[in-house]
């Protein structure tokens, strides 16, 4: 127990803060002692991230699959489910590809903003790490898909042949037998546990590698400099969220399910308002549950399978903020991605999203995740921290009112007239 009693966020803000003041005032005088410091406690918070990658991301693909497989899940039902979460997702992947690109957020003053941000990392040498990830056309993509040594992938940091089998391995559970089923399970489903565990840990320390990421920026670069390129990057975020929001999903409602979306805006307000105050898809799910049975009138049947499902596996805003993150850090460097690296993204982007969206901070962990896939280094996640807390009550928003129009837009084709009370 925290004897502060503070939330994380609100620890990381004011670490956040307390480095941005004392790097100034250590900057004023001159003084760049504690600058190895500074790098130490950020290299520290970095390295335990990584180190928490692959078997977070293994253990809780594994759990998510077989768990939609157990009990028949994987039939008709979860088929139009799952077939939901991943074209949405989709969708809101490629807007916030669609905007990065055309914003350029990290781009300043026309060229890259790698110095207004203090970013670091031997831009040649990180060249040379892209090119090697990006390699190859799109084909080459889906063999990185599947991997020939599933160890060297691990050690290699190959996510996407490390989650392409994670989500082999949890369907093919499902094919074994009761004993073993349950054996294999209970293996993953505590060694998950583990995880989650370990990473709250690790999360626990995220206020001191935020001071020590946040200083070693501010003691290389102007604040100036360093707010317009973030606050761009914030806009575009927003922006892209506001569409898949405001746009993509009530014409999902409208001529896919046939109900009326303001209809539906009112029904999911409480549990939107208690989104956005949390943070927390998970935190939310008992309102959610709550408004979509009761105020959008949609069955338990479909409500109870639908929406702790989407809780854990589908992440619209989660997935969009990754895709454009990864976008602003390749920009802020000065690469001009290839579409193949970009189709890399957006895969990362959408399989990482089913495997860490249970997590606290999980969209640091799938960021990091993605940069690792493209061959770009982790230091510019301390940047990111600025205007994190805002934009992780708009994708948590996102994410609920998504899970919210899949139960309605199934519960529709599944022959339930009284939904939300009205068909168009």
């Amino acid at each position: 127990m925290n004897p502060l009693k503070l939330q994380l966020h609100w620890q990381i803000l004011i670490a956040l803060v307390s480095g941005v003041l004392l790097a100034s005032i250590l900057k004023e005088f001159g003084v760049t002692a504690p600058a190895p410091f500074f790098d130490f406690l950020g290299q520290l918070f970095l390295n335990a991230l990584r180190m928490l990658i692959v078997p977070l991301i293994a253990s809780s693909i594994v759990v998510a699959i077989s768990g939609i497989g157990a009990g028949g899940g994987l039939g008709r039902l979860g088929g139009k489910t799952l077939t939901f979460y991943a074209a949405t997702s989709s969708v809101s992947i490629l807007t916030g590809l669609l905007l990065v690109n055309l914003v350029e957020p990290g781009i300043a003053n026309g060229v890259p903003a790698k110095d207004a941000l203090g970013l670091l990392a031997d831009s040649e040498a990180v060249a040379m790490k892209v090119g090697e990830r990006g390699a190859g056309d799109i084909w080459g993509i889906f063999l990185r898909m599947v991997p020939p040594n599933i160890v060297a992938a691990a050690a290699e940091g190959q996510m996407l042949g490390i989650i392409t089998f994670s989500l082999l391995f949890g369907y093919f559970i499902t094919h074994l037998r009761d004993k073993q089923r349950g054996s294999v399970e209970g293996f993953f489903e505590g060694m998950y546990q583990v995880m989650l565990a370990l990473t709250r840990f690790v999360m626990a320390f995220a206020p001191l590698g935020v001071f020590g990421l946040i200083a070693k920026v501010v003691l290389n670069t102007d604040l100036s400099d360093m707010a317009g390129p973030l606050l761009r990057f914030s806009l575009v975020v927003v922006a892209a969220l506001g569409l898949h929001f405001l746009v993509t999903m009530p014409l999902v409602l409208r001529f896919v399910a046939r109900v009326n979306p303001v209809a539906h805006y009112r029904a999911m307000a409480p549990a939107l308002l208690m989104a956005f105050s949390t943070s927390s898809s998970s935190a939310t799910l008992p309102v959610t549950m709550e408004c979509v049975q009761h105020r959008a009138g949609v069955s338990g049947r479909v409500s109870s399978f639908t929406l702790p499902l989407g809780a854990t596996v589908n992440m619209d805003g989660t997935a969009l903020y990754e895709c454009v993150a990864a976008m602003f850090i390749a920009q802020a460097y000065g690469f001009d991605l290839s579409f193949a690296q970009q189709f890399t993204v957006v895969i990362t982007a959408l399989l990482t999203s089913v495997g860490v969206a249970g997590i606290p901070s999980a969209s640091f962990v799938a960021i990091a995740v993605i940069l690792s896939a493209v061959g770009l280094p982790l230091e510019a996640l301390g940047v990111l921290f600025v205007f994190d807390r805002i934009l992780d009550m708009c994708r948590t928003s996102v994410n609920v009112f998504g899970d919210s129009c899949c139960a309605v837009t199934i519960a529709r084709s599944e022959g339930e007239s009284e939904v939300l009370q009205q068909a168009a």
